[in-house]
């Protein structure tokens, strides 16, 4: 099996990548789209076997010239990003993919969006910290999740991937939520949302929340998100298994729910455990100010994106195993407490 992945020196295509090589190193040949030879490095030093490619998503050409030459498309770059969110995916690149797909057989890529597509209610109601009641799931409402409205964050590629079965192109969209965890990739072995909400309670020196704190989002370890990427890379590779394809080729992945409320006070305090702040105290700030603190800071950590992941659970029998993510906060703030120079080393100690 011929495989082209994007994404492998990032937080999710990297611990997919981690997952696939574990168990098909042997049977599949991969070819990874890596920026620069600093990346490429990253990628060898791991996986000696696998084809560099040097390009970008603007690399319109390389990418439809290797979508050409592969059996599978693992699109894992950018969807889950801070960048996407404001501002759109990368059209350019989806059409570019679909394009060299198209050009032979019917095939079965596999794209990442994202759980903020959902958070579309919320945007255009301006409403921020509040609650939500409203639940999506990808198996009897399907047609609805496909189907979202086009200033819908994510929904212009969504469009695209789903549009491409004219193409004689079957896809699959893996829709992530809030993931935690640490990867297994050769780069970026960072999440965003809580990594980043831990960084600005250090900054800030207590615990920070949206308006109310009681918006819903849901979450996934990025282990077991991998395991449904892998699941539906080993479905293509026989013919399309037991997956869906297509319009009904939508996959949420979720392993639980929280509210963000709850998430800041638990970031808080363990952070005030940890002796890294002096009071476990949970502030509301204005939403200027989060967005000063972090790039939609106010909708990742204010709008609501709840849904239901079924059609994994039913079709490729997944079974998420990942510690919970309250379980995983000490670790991320003690992580982030780390990077950024809140724990002093025995070395640092020693030079005074």
């Amino acid at each position: 099996m011929q495989g082209y992945s994007t994404g492998a020196t990032g937080y999710i295509g990297g611990d997919a990548l981690f997952e696939l090589m574990r168990r098909h190193s042997n049977d599949y040949q991969v070819a990874a789209l890596v920026r620069n030879s600093d990346k490429g490095a990253q990628v060898a030093s791991q996986y000696p076997n696998i084809r560099l490619v040097y390009g970008d998503l603007d690399s319109a050409e390389t990418l439809e010239e290797e979508a050409r030459k592969a059996d599978i498309v693992l699109r894992m770059l950018l969807a889950d990003s801070v960048n996407s969110v404001c501002m759109g995916d990368h059209v350019a690149a989806a059409e570019a993919l679909t394009k060299g797909l198209a050009a032979h057989a019917p095939e079965n890529p596999v794209h990442t969006s994202g759980t903020g597509i959902l958070m579309f209610a919320d945007m255009e109601r301006q409403t921020f910290g509040e609650s939500a009641s409203k639940v999506y799931d990808d198996w009897d409402g399907v047609g609805e999740v496909t189907s979202l409205p086009d200033f819908a964050p994510h929904r212009n590629v969504d469009k695209i991937v789903l549009g491409a079965a004219a193409a004689n192109v079957k896809p699959a969209i893996v829709c992530p939520p809030t993931i935690y965890g640490p990867g297994r990739g050769p780069g970026n072995q960072r999440s965003h949302q809580v990594p980043e909400l831990s960084r600005c309670t250090l900054q800030k020196g207590h615990g920070i929340q949206v308006g109310a704190g009681k918006a819903y989002w849901t979450n996934v370890h990025v282990h077991d998100l991998s395991d449904v990427f892998v699941s539906l890379v080993e479905a293509a590779a026989s013919g399309g298994g037991k997956a869906t394809w297509g319009n009904e080729g939508y996959y949420f992945t979720e392993h639980g729910e929280h509210i963000w409320g709850n998430i800041a006070r638990l970031v808080a305090m363990a952070a005030h455990k940890q002796g890294f702040i002096s009071s476990a105290e949970v502030k509301v700030l204005p939403n200027e100010e989060l967005g000063e603190m972090c790039k939609a800071g106010t909708l990742l950590w204010g709008a609501n994106s709840r849904c239901r992941a079924l059609r994994a659970r039913k079709l490729l029998g997944w079974s998420p195993k990942g510690k919970s993510l309250e379980d995983d906060i000490p670790e991320t703030v003690k992580y982030e407490a780390d990077i950024r120079g809140f724990i002093k080393h025995h070395k640092d100690k020693v030079a005074g």
